[in-house]
């Protein structure tokens, strides 16, 4: 483990509170020599002395927050600060001086959400509102509170080339994108969601850098060729040079929650880090980020992208796991998806729909052991200790919706009841649920992959490989060119669109379900064992039953497209409805009955939910 100072940011440009002085600390062990360039006219290279280890060091008054500078190695090779927090117009320009001082935060006061009660909102800020910046994210939190959401998840926001990008092409992890409105207008953001009970959970990638302005090699031995990911050579945790690496991503962690205040990180596909140290660095991370918490007395959150199924990353520290407070469940989403009539193809071939969808309220993995005929291979290992708010699930993310070759998000690929029963399918079960931005009202518009790349080789690869990934889908037609501004402009949420039916309506069912989701005393509790599931793969139809002490729930859905006759649990002599997704308020024609004895039936419409509790006013 290295010795890292929680306290305060080390690495790149820094300015001591009340002090005019930078101090300036770069890792560059391939240089010979570095030195700092200003944007003065005279006397404007700084040479940096050099340290043990690689290090680079200077303190200076010849730099002022909101100057611009570059980094000189060995006299010739100008380039951005790897720590810069902030790029006057690219990936490939001058880093801008930041005073993460200079922002005046009011949120003293603030205490983040617990996180077994988050609901989760995943959102783009290019797309997610017509200004595509953070002051537009700040314009919608009325909305968002109004929805019920208390945490809003921001893809990723380190710069990339150009303005348009789902973020995970970034390659400056500190700086803040300046076509979004940089550092301060992110500290602004947040402080602003604080403000109104909003915590902010911000995407990183820790896996991988994006091609364009790829720079880090040039300082250090940041990459390693022990390993291969997707994106080219592993980012080097664990090979010769390595505890500078480490240091510069648990630097990043420490900074976004101390200097930006955010509440939680969602770390991109940390199945793709390699590394085999004693200490993996997850684990190295959560341990500084446990230090600084008791620093400072806030609480922040690590959740993953896993796709392993492998409880070691979410295990706590004194069970010698990662310390993981959270992961997504991939599995959820695609039982789901199947069980709601997706094609079972590529990764969903491994997925049977309502069985699977069952198994998933259960067990959280549905591949804990068993043999996968997509892998090969016997897959996974039971959860079986793992409290309910450590796994997220969805019926949509940016993922799901955005690596279809044409975007297509739920509300054109499914019936509008399934819709309803689908987002209920999310918010009745015993994880924390998240909604992907536009979800809540149906929003008809695609979610395209999209770049801005400036090199155009790199440009037309891009094209080019996207286009050979959907070769065998050329039935549905052309892939959308994701470097075409069109491409971004057709994946632009439609807020006009609240104000038409049936968007209104959804948006209303929406609020209900979040509402009855916090409120409910046994669906607000992520309790696993106090669950029981049964299913009926002819009918296609689920009972899910949930208690808390003497209160029981049942949700009763169907994912056929006719009714179909549902007996009863006898685990009450009487259920009193709770919510209907085929009533009329919610544009249904089913008026369900209020009340229901045990071992009735009930004759479930198409594709609905209804949920239904033990009643408070039990028969004498």
């Amino acid at each position: 483990m290295n010795s890292t100072d929680v306290k305060k940011r080390s690495l790149g440009v820094n300015f001591n509170a009340g002090d005019d002085t930078a101090e300036v600390l770069v890792w560059a062990p391939k240089a010979k020599k570095v030195e700092l360039e200003t944007e003065r006219t005279e006397n404007n290279i700084i040479p940096l002395n050099r340290q043990e280890h690689g290090y680079w060091h200077i303190k200076t008054t010849r730099l002022k927050p909101g100057e611009t500078y570059q980094l000189i190695l060995d006299g010739q090779h100008k380039r951005p600060d790897p720590a810069a927090l902030a790029q006057e117009d690219s990936v490939h320009g001058k880093s801008v001086a930041v005073d993460l001082h200079a922002f005046q935060w009011t949120d003293e006061n603030w205490n983040n959400v617990a996180l077994e009660d988050y609901i989760l909102y995943e959102l783009h800020t290019g797309t997610f509102t017509p200004e595509g910046n953070f002051r537009g994210i700040e314009s919608k939190l009325e909305y968002l509170l109004d929805l019920g959401v208390n945490a809003i998840e921001i893809m990723p926001v380190a710069q990339f080339p150009g303005g348009r990008n789902w973020g995970y092409d970034g390659v400056l992890p500190y700086a803040v994108q300046n076509t979004y409105g940089g550092a301060e207008a992110l500290q602004h953001l947040v402080n602003k969601c604080h403000e109104k009970g909003i915590a902010v959970i911000l995407d990183v990638v820790y896996n991988h850098m994006g091609p364009e302005g790829n720079y880090l090699g040039d300082f250090g031995h940041y990459f390693t060729e022990k390993y291969s990911t997707p994106w080219g050579n592993a980012i080097n945790f664990d090979d010769a040079w390595c505890d500078g690496v480490r240091r510069y991503f648990i630097e990043n962690v420490l900074m976004w929650f101390r200097d930006f205040h955010i509440d939680a990180l969602r770390m991109d596909a940390v199945h793709a880090i390699k590394d085999f140290s004693p200490v993996h660095i997850l684990r190295d991370i959560k341990l500084h980020v446990d230090k600084l918490m008791e620093e400072t007395g806030r609480k922040h959150y690590l959740i993953v992208e896993l796709d392993l199924n492998d409880t070691r990353f979410i295990n706590p520290l004194n069970e010698q796991g990662f310390g993981m407070d959270a992961q997504w469940v991939d599995e959820f989403h695609h039982a789901l998806r199947v069980t709601a009539g997706e094609s079972r193809t590529g990764y969903y071939s491994d997925f049977n729909g309502l069985v699977h969808l069952a198994k998933s309220y259960s067990d959280a993995y549905v591949y804990d052991g068993q043999y996968s005929e997509h892998r090969f291979k016997n897959f996974g290992i039971k959860a079986e200790d793992n409290p309910g708010q450590q796994f997220v699930v969805f019926s949509q993310n940016h993922d799901q919706v955005g690596n279809r070759m044409l975007g297509e998000r739920s509300s054109t690929l499914v019936s509008f009841e399934m819709q309803k029963l689908m987002a209920g399918a999310v918010l009745i079960s015993p994880f924390l649920p998240m909604l992907f931005m536009g979800e809540e009202y149906g929003e008809p518009n695609p979610f395209l992959y999209f770049v801005s790349h400036t090199d155009e080789e790199l440009a037309d690869a891009v094209r080019k490989g996207r286009k050979e990934e959907f070769a065998d889908f050329h039935a549905e037609g052309e892939a959308p060119d994701p470097v075409s501004e069109e491409t971004f402009l057709r994946s632009r949420l439609q807020w006009q669109l609240l104000t038409q039916e049936p968007h209104q309506f959804l948006l209303k069912y929406y609020k209900k379900l979040i509402e009855l989701r916090k409120s409910h005393p046994v669906l607000s509790r992520l309790d696993r064992k106090n669950l029981e599931v049964e299913c009926n793969e002819a009918a296609q139809t689920l009972i899910l039953h949930r208690w808390q002490d003497e209160q029981h729930v049942i949700c009763l859905m169907n994912f056929s497209d006719r009714a179909q006759q549902v007996l009863i649990p006898p685990y009450s002599e009487q259920w009193q409805k709770v919510l209907n997704s085929a009533s009329p308020q919610w544009n249904g024609t089913f008026n369900a009955p209020e009340y229901l004895a045990e071992d009735a039936n009930i004759e479930l419409p198409p594709e609905s939910i209804l949920i239904y509790q033990s009643s408070l006013n039990q028969p004498t």
